[in-house]
Formats: structure tokens, sequence, C-alpha cells
């Protein structure tokens, strides 16, 4: 069995200023300020959230803090992949990423709204925290050993990997697709069509963020259906 966090959501009353899991807003940097940049646009990426790095789920690891980012554009693609360069996993302390710029704040989560009476629609900055609920998930399996399994076994153990959690085994809605090397864990699987603000996953897509063996290093990547 693998330990997890279970995620819900509220939205925050006023800025969450504090070095624990949330979405939107702005960071808390543990350290120096890293804000990633567009490999396409050279443009900052925009802020989906912070993980707290909880050391009964993860173990005994540098990185206290995870910040994802992901480029916001119509006109690239690729924010899928993660090592393209459009979307970024920053661990604090641990290695950044490849193009960044030392700025605290920048693009975050967003809804359109009516303002001044209706006249205009201006974006509106969101901020949720999360409740959390620690529990467990089964060890994850392949593809191969799924197969083998009864239907019903095999609908059961991938039903009870769904959801937005921190931690636990990944529900991959297509192929197993892990970072490449060994040694990496699940830090986060956000579900796009089971959260309360937008996030571009791609068709009722899911986003899994990952963690290195020596928690040093953070990659994040999506699968849509």
């Amino acid at each position: 069995m693998v330990k997890k966090l279970s995620i819900e959501f509220y939205e925050a009353k006023r800025p969450i200023t504090e070095f624990v899991t949330k979405f939107g807003g702005q960071p808390k940097w543990f350290s120096e300020p890293i804000w990633p940049l567009s490999k396409a646009t050279n443009e900052p990426m925009r802020f989906v959230g912070q993980i707290a790095i909880d050391s009964t789920i993860f173990g005994k690891v540098p990185a206290k803090m995870a910040y994802l980012f992901i480029t916001d554009d119509a006109g690239v693609d690729e924010t899928w992949d993660p090592d393209k360069g459009e979307n970024a996993l920053v661990l604090q302390p641990g290695l950044p990423p490849p193009k960044y710029q030392h700025t605290a704040s920048g693009p975050t989560l967003f809804k359109m709204e009516k303002r001044f009476f209706g006249a205009a629609i201006l974006p509106k900055t969101l901020e949720f925290g999360t409740r959390q609920e620690i529990g467990e998930d089964p060890d994850w399996l392949s593809e191969k050993v799924l197969e083998e399994l009864p239907t019903t076994e095999r609908e059961a153990h991938l039903s009870s990997l769904m959801g937005n959690k921190v931690g636990g085994s990944p529900y991959f809605l297509q192929t197993d697709e892990f970072p490449e090397g060994d040694g990496w864990k699940l830090l986060l699987q956000l579900d796009s069509s089971r959260v309360p603000f937008f996030v571009n996953l791609g068709d009722a897509g899911v986003g899994y963020a990952f963690i290195s063996k020596d928690g040093r290093q953070g990659k994040f990547l999506w699968q849509c259906l």
C-alpha cells in the first residue's frame, strides 16, 4: 500500500501565505523566487499551485515545497510533455528549470467576471486552499499485470486510484507513463474534470507531478481522453 492525501478544495477568502498545498493565488516561495519561462514564447508560465512535501508521505527528502507551472498560450503545444519546456515543477530546495526569472509573482488562475455594473468583463484571480485526508492507495500495477486480472478486480483497482491527491499511485488515463529514469514517485494527481477552476489539460485530462528518488527534481506530464 502507498500513503496518500486526498484533496478537497475550498475558495480562499484572503491570500494564503503559508507553506501549504494550494492552487492559484501567488506562490509562497520557500527560498529565492524562480518563475519558469516558456521555451516557445519566453514569457512567464501560469502558476497552477504549490504542493507541500509531507515527510510522512515521501520520507526524508531535501525538497520541502513544489511549485507547478504550465504555459497558457493558445499557440503553444506540448504542455503535456515533461521535457519540452512548456510546463515546470519547481522544487525548493532542488534543481531549477532550464529557463526562469527571479520574479516572486506572475500569471495565475483566474476567471472572467462582469465589473462596473456589467459594463466590462475583466479577469479575477482565483485562489483555493485544500483540506486533506490521509489514506492509502494499492500499489501501482503495470498495464501487463492489470490485463491478467479478472475484469471486476481490475476495475475496482483502477477506480480506487482516481481523484485529486498528493502521493499515492497514479491512475493513468492512457498508457503507463513515468518520467525517464527509475525511482520517480507520484507527488500530485490533478483531475481537471474534478477541480473548481480551469486548467488546460486537454479533454478531461489528468495531470501527474512526480518527484525524483533523490528528492531534488520534479517533472510534470498530463494525459487526456
